[in-house]
């Protein structure tokens, strides 16, 4: 449906404000509509409101729909106008949504800037007033105005841009049958009524063009013109966070950092998997997915999603797999609870968690089904956008032990379970698991705490936070890890620099598994894509050795002059690089890459580069400016703390990884290259996501999936 010109400030507010009420949430009529009738798995692309484009448009759709229901998802988007011409919104959606607005002024996030230039951007671009368009608050009071003058403005809105507008595109695509074959017999026939149509003297031409394209790129730029820093303008040294740890009456440790969070509560838990049975594990990740949108207490999903988004700035729950930085073979297991909201609604927001703890609802069988055919959809239409992250984490599997269940988590093989599951014809099984995970989950014992406020709010937050602890249930029997070594580790509980703690200390209980051996591992996932995304990992050492400082910059310093140079300018792929992981795991990867073997090959030429010492004092610079950009990028207060709360990392770790930066040299990139990333020096893993391979089918080291 294509809107009004995005230079009516106003109105473009009002329509998107409309959108978000259309489509946003199980209580949307698009969701009901759509969602839950269980024609399709999820919404189309780029589904809801888009100001980019001077007019600005409105979208919404099915993905995964059978071909003879294209009708009936057309009748279904028709009723559904009519459906809220006639009733509505209530009244709670619209103030839910304003509080959103309300918490997102309020929520600081270091790109700020950034986010408002971008919002700012179409509109200014259309010759409208930017000025105009950052008065929210403004906005917001002539919306509430609008609408006790008029309780059906926004119905009638809808008439307006939905029913009576025949500015409309209907719009359908269907797979086709040996596409990809088809394409490339095109591209082939294509290519070669071209080539046979060039003359002798033009094809000539095209080649000393080639080899002319190929000096230039193997030619080193001078970028002695541009201005630069120097790393002597770094700050030597890192500001320090205070730090305040207490314990409850139930004895879980909780973390406090004062910060002016602009009247915002953050608040965080982390709950240990250690007791978890293995044959649950594969289903962690759902569980934490649905976990905040069954129901709790005495709410359904739809009461829970709409107390949800009129107290809280939003409540998630993930997996949370730390390694050790000082162990590779040393991780802890667990799930993250995240949650913000205003100072004013932080009971509210503490009882939703509550409820969600103690009387999580698992009954809703046909939302499952929506949710389960959802989520499976995301991840499979991800791959395009993530595929060298998944031939990374896939190529790292056999490497550490927390690799194995980081593919289990969040690889290849999550992505083939969920597809799995959204394909049984009865899910009771699956649902049943969920109660069992939470029985060991959702409990007081094995959890930590967090909450990042202002110091006028930190004590009513710690009154909240001990209710919470002393509201939920501990385990009614002394439950045993199941992985039986379990390693107790302290944060630092003394004084550290201006870093101060109360001499309370947060125990995380990590797991060890002294049987595990790393091993080599090749895998090829055969995908109906025209290119390739290319992982190879290699173990090298934890966070905290000295040299994991030479190899972070050493792979900064390979990506921009190496890397970058042979995958992405020779090569053709979209990009490509080396990183090192907070895991100890030396990563190069390629994505979107019409090369595959070749670009491992390009990677083993990378480390001989690295090897040969031949990079400039200037490079490194570079590198290590590279480096700490991102060392020293902002911290929102939100986030303030959080390397000690999660990863167990204290400022003083922070401040001596710093200066072995800072002392990083030309021998030790060279010594490093040598001692891991050359060939038989550490056990490494590759994966490649793509279509078929003849080379890779040949050769019996590759397993092909």
């Amino acid at each position: 449906f294509l809107f009004s010109s995005i230079t009516d400030t106003f109105e473009t507010f009002t329509l998107s404000l409309l959108s978000s009420l259309l489509v946003d949430g199980p209580n949307s009529p698009f969701y009901k509509a759509l969602i839950e009738s269980g024609v399709g798995t999820d919404f189309s692309p780029d589904v809801g409101f888009n100001s980019s484009t001077r007019e600005a448009y409105f979208s919404v759709g099915l993905q995964g729909i059978a071909e003879r229901d294209i009708d009936t998802v057309k009748q279904i988007i028709t009723r559904t106008v009519d459906e809220v011409i006639a009733k509505g919104f209530e009244e709670d959606r619209i103030e839910a949504l304003l509080h959103k607005i309300e918490i997102q002024l309020k929520h600081q996030s270091t790109s700020f800037g950034l986010a408002l230039t971008s919002y700012i951007a179409s509109c200014w671009n259309q010759d409208g007033d930017p000025v105009e368009l950052l008065k929210i608050a403004d906005k917001v009071s002539r919306f509430r105005q609008c609408l006790k003058e008029n309780p059906t403005f926004l119905q009638e809105k809808v008439k307006t841009y939905f029913k009576d507008n025949p500015h409309r595109l209907t719009l359908s695509m269907s797979p086709e049958e040996d596409y990809h074959n088809k394409q490339a017999k095109m591209e082939a026939e294509k290519l070669e009524k071209k080539v046979n149509a060039l003359s002798e003297e033009e094809k000539t031409q095209i080649f000393e063009k080639g080899l002319e394209l190929i000096a230039l790129q193997s030619k080193p730029q001078d970028t002695s013109c541009l201005p630069a820093l120097k790393v002597s303008d770094i700050e030597p040294k890192i500001p320090f966070t205070v730090l305040e740890t207490t314990l409850t009456a139930d004895e879980v440790p909780v973390q406090y950092c004062a910060q002016p969070t602009n009247g915002v509560v953050y608040f965080r838990a982390v709950s240990s998997l250690n007791t978890l049975p293995e044959e649950l594990k594969p289903y962690v990740p759902l569980f934490c997915n649905v976990l905040t949108k069954m129901g709790c207490g005495a709410l359904d999903y739809r009461e829970q999603a709409q107390k949800m988004e009129l107290k809280t700035g939003g409540m998630s729950v993930s997996p949370h797999i730390i390694p050790d930085d000082s162990h590779l073979d040393v991780y802890e297991q667990g799930v993250l609870f995240s949650s913000l909201c205003l100072d004013r609604n932080l009971p509210d927001m503490m009882h939703l968690w509550s409820e969600i703890f103690n009387n999580p609802r698992f009954e809703e069988e046909e939302h499952f089904r929506v949710l389960v055919k959802k989520t499976a959809q995301e991840l499979s239409n991800g791959i395009p956008d993530c595929g060298h992250l998944y031939a990374s984490i896939r190529a790292s599997k056999n490497l550490t032990p927390s690799g194995e269940l980081q593919e289990m988590f969040s690889g290849m093989d999550q992505v083939k379970l969920m597809k799995r599951i959204a394909e049984m014809s009865d899910i009771k099984p699956i649902l049943r698991k969920l109660p069992r995970i939470k029985k060991y989950l959702l409990n007081s014992d094995n959890i930590r705490c967090s909450v990042n406020a202002t110091p006028q709010q930190i004590s009513e937050a710690s009154k909240e936070v001990e209710k919470f602890i002393k509201g939920i249930a501990r385990s009614k029997k002394e439950r045993k890890p199941v992985r039986p070594h379990v390693i107790e580790k302290s944060s630092e509980a003394k004084p550290v620099g201006s870093e101060m703690f109360t001499g309370l200390q947060i125990t995380r209980k990590l797991v060890n598994d002294p049987t595990f051996k790393p091993c080599q591992m090749k895998t090829h996932f055969v995908l109906p894509f025209p290119v390739n995304y290319v992982g190879e990992c290699i173990r090298t050492v934890p966070y905290a050795a000295a040299d994991y400082a030479s190899l972070r910059i050493l792979a900064r310093l390979m990506t921009a002059k190496f890397l970058h140079r042979e995958i992405r300018e020779k090569g053709g792929a979209y990009g490509g690089g080396a990183k090192l992981s907070h895991n100890g795991i030396f990563t190069f990867y390629s994505y979107r890459d019409p090369n595959s073997l070749a670009t491992l090959k390009t990677f083993e030429k990378a480390v001989e580069w690295a090897k040969s010492g031949e990079f400039t004092q200037q490079d490194i610079d570079e590198a290590k400016l590279a480096v700490f950009a991102a060392v020293d990028a902002p911290i929102a207060p939100s986030d303030k703390g959080m390397d000690h709360f999660l990863y167990g990392i204290s400022d003083e770790m922070k401040q001596l990884h710093r200066e072995q930066l800072f002392a990083v040299n030309s021998d030790n990139l060279v010594d490093v290259s040598n001692k891991y990333l050359a060939v038989g020096k550490s056990t490494r893993g590759q994966a490649v996501l793509g279509p078929e391979n003849a080379d890779i089918t040949k050769d019996p080291s590759w397993v092909k999936r």
